[in-house]
């Protein structure tokens, strides 16, 4: 039974460039793998079968075969769509560019691109994206620097990316994040912190931090937690303590 989603995506193969060389060798197909097809999933099959007509598409005015043929391009062509207006052609750029000509896309405009970018420069480099201004950029270089690089994002104005430095964090170091804003950071430095500067934690004003906070904690520390407002947090230290 013919498929009949495709009828409305068929292009007229008639006035095609590539009627001749390519249509009649089988090198694409109306409705399936066609580069005049206002379709991703039809370009993308004809360029995998004509990968050498990629350079002639980089160019073109549909931003969706200039992306696609960007998987196909040379370097040198590369480089030359460093300014493409289209968010998801400098993505393709940024996943296939060399390492050295990633400078360029640093501040792009897209944050999907500079995520891209932030995941493929060498760590001794992303020092250079800790103030970017979106939190993902930000979250995706504190997972991937120099953890001695690290302290300069102790501060940073959002959560998340406080969660990573402090997951990362010299443990000698996570004392300095003890006093932090966010509970979700708070208990991933009781977690890891060591147990003798674990103490200032056993009082936070958060039950799950003070919970962490007692699983670990040194047991001369624990009787503080005795009489703690929470039930469970009184019960675990009583346990460890027997």
């Amino acid at each position: 039974m013919p498929d009949e989603s495709n009828k409305t995506s068929q292009t007229d193969c008639s006035t095609c460039p590539h009627k001749a060389d390519r249509l009649q060798h089988g090198r694409c197909q109306p409705g399936d793998s066609c580069v005049r097809a206002m379709s991703g999933r039809q370009i993308t099959r004809f360029f995998k079968s004509n990968p050498d007509l990629a350079e002639y598409y980089s160019g073109d005015t549909f931003w969706e075969r200039r992306a696609i043929s960007a998987r196909y391009l040379s370097q040198q062509r590369l480089l030359q769509m460093l300014n493409d207006p289209d968010a998801v052609v400098r993505r393709v750029l940024a996943y296939r560019l060399k390492i050295e000509q990633l400078s360029t896309l640093i501040t792009d405009d897209d944050r999907e691109v500079r995520i891209t970018v932030a995941e493929r420069l060498p760590s001794e480099e992303l020092e250079q994206m800790v103030d970017d201004e979106d939190y993902l950029v930000r979250q995706t270089v504190a997972t991937r620097m120099k953890v001695g690089r690290l302290f300069r994002m102790i501060t940073d104005t959002d959560r998340e990316v406080r969660k990573a430095v402090a997951l990362r964090l010299p443990i000698v170091s996570l004392g300095l994040m003890i006093n932090d804003a966010a509970e979700e950071v708070r208990k991933i430095v009781a977690e890891r912190i060591d147990p003798e500067s674990i103490e200032p934690l056993l009082q936070d004003k958060a039950w799950l931090v003070r919970y962490s906070a007692c699983q670990r904690a040194p047991l001369d520390k624990l009787i503080i937690l005795l009489h703690d407002e929470d039930k469970d947090i009184r019960d675990y230290a009583r346990k460890r303590l027997k």
